[in-house]
């Protein structure tokens, strides 16, 4: 029996394996060169038709065909009484026996009712519980191509991860449990492969605080979600262990004298600190609360600058900020709205036939209506996804570039936008007061002063990061090196093999 570390996170998620010497890193996706990273976004599709409507929907479409039947007949017996001889009166008698035929005829009813639903439904009627109980799944770059390829045949969660902490209507928890344990399964499914043993134990990486605002109820309510999800996925035993935490237990064995680590993890959905003793000798323990000096995080990761720079650099040429005949200017919210993929009722609103109708006609009332007509195709053709992850490629260039030029023509032919380094820069000005703060909290709530400082997690590569975060906020700390992607689950894996052997 094999244990594994999960790291699950907004953007990517990876898997590994320890066997007490090294690390075994699990492929995931065989499409990319750096194949043991995937997505952690998923497409439910539909290959042919949709499933059909849920029970109660029917129902409701049998008793209105019902009163229509109901209808006809009164209207016939109207027309039989006023018939001038027999054989008219024949005629509507007829009628009136078929029609009540009909309307007895249960499974005919059923049957008409479905195909009228069929008729006008597409994939965003469905809830995310039919979803995920009817619909195929595709993960990582196999997921998304589909996605870009036919949005209209599925719906594409780009963030699981980011829900899980967020007030859920009724179904939509059940949903996640189920589409996560698509997810957990299937990198279950690749270790087994891969390690050619049974795998059934993990230790499954979480933040301090999951994306929401729901505080502790929140990130009780990811926790459920994550076991149910793993349990369904075949694991008999599941651990949760802090993200900067697992970051900490891979370099504590490049450490050569117990040291106080400041570990800052900046990832896609969240941002955790922690203060923590490290200590080489200490790595084969399975509890190390007691050497967690500080911990705080919250939801603020990479993906909130991604929107924060389509809000600042591409939104205007989409008709943000542009005036309406009544001097007003263009609802600003219409441009947060669509960017809301973490958000599903927010996203969902905006992918409305009345959210369209209203863009078309705010379009209308524009002294210069073509910028807007961006928007409209980005509502109309359901696109959020597409740009959010334009944006995500063009702040990951330039973090080696000063200026490039964003293509987005799958909006509109010949529309480029051009960004520069200090654009971003100047995007991502109020998240990154923000981190400073995160790490000031930690700095004020431990006991003890950090000796090292180790940064993790996608974003602490952004040179923009790097400056203000190691260069001038902490930069009497020495910098530890470390794999900025991959320590997290590497830590995992090690806590795993501890948890397996205890």
């Amino acid at each position: 029996m094999a244990a594994i570390g999960i790291d699950y996170g907004t953007s990517n998620s990876e898997v590994v394996y320890f066997d007490g010497q090294e690390h075994h890193f699990i492929k995931l996706d065989p499409t990319l060169e750096d194949a043991n990273k995937i997505r952690s976004s998923v497409f439910i599709y539909y290959e042919h038709e949709l499933p059909n409507p849920p029970v109660a929907i029917i129902e409701a479409k049998v008793a209105q065909i019902k009163r229509s039947i109901t209808e006809q007949i009164d209207k016939a017996k109207d027309s039989y009484y006023e018939a001038k001889d027999p054989r008219e009166q024949n005629i509507y008698s007829d009628k009136i026996s078929d029609l009540r035929s009909e309307f007895h005829n249960l499974p005919e009813l059923q049957r008409r009712a479905i195909q009228l639903l069929l008729k006008d439904m597409t994939v965003q009627d469905l809830s995310l519980q039919q979803l995920a109980e009817t619909g195929k799944f595709a993960f990582g770059e196999e997921g998304f191509r589909r996605y870009l390829k036919t949005p209209e045949k599925g719906r594409l969660i780009y963030s699981p991860k980011n829900f899980l902490g967020a007030s859920l209507v009724a179904g939509q928890q059940q949903a996640f449990v189920g589409i996560i344990a698509k997810q957990l399964a299937f990198f279950r499914a690749s270790a087994e492969t891969q390690l050619q043993q049974n795998v059934d134990t993990a230790v499954i990486g979480r933040p301090v605080k999951f994306h929401g605002t729901r505080g502790e109820a929140g990130n009780n309510q990811a926790i459920e979600i994550m076991t149910q999800a793993a349990k369904k996925a075949g694991f008999v035993k599941v651990e949760f262990l802090e993200e900067p935490i697992a970051a900490a237990y891979k370099i504590e064995q490049t450490l050569d004298k117990p040291t106080n680590t400041l570990v800052v993890d900046i990832g896609g959905g969240t941002t955790d600190i922690c203060c923590i003793r490290l200590s080489a000798d200490k790595n084969i323990s399975l509890d190390r609360q007691q050497d967690v000096l500080s911990v705080t995080g919250t939801r603020l990761g990479g993906m909130e600058c991604d929107k924060n720079l389509i809000v600042k650099s591409i939104a205007p040429t989409m008709g943000m900020g542009q005036l309406m005949s009544n001097n007003l200017p263009v609802p600003p919210t219409y441009f947060s709205d669509m960017c809301a993929v973490d958000n599903i009722p927010k996203l969902d609103n905006f992918f409305s036939d009345d959210y369209g109708l209203e863009i078309a006609q705010t379009r209308c009332m524009m002294k210069d209506p073509k910028l807007l007509s961006r928007l409209q195709t980005v509502q109309e053709e359901k696109l959020s996804a597409r740009l959010v992850n334009s944006s995500r490629l063009a702040k990951e260039m330039l973090s080696s570039k000063k200026q490039i030029t964003l293509p987005l023509h799958y909006i509109e032919a010949d529309y480029n936008v051009d960004i520069s380094l200090e654009d971003l820069n100047r995007s991502m000005q109020s998240w990154l007061r923000r981190v400073k703060s995160l790490v000031t909290e930690c700095l004020d709530n431990s006991s003890e002063p950090p000796e090292m400082l180790f940064v993790t997690g996608g974003m602490s590569l952004s040179p923009i990061v790097q400056k203000e975060i190691q260069q001038i906020m902490l930069a009497d700390l020495p910098l530890l090196e470390g794999d900025a992607f991959n320590s997290v689950c590497e830590g995992l894996a090690i806590q795993a093999s501890n948890l397996a052997n205890s």
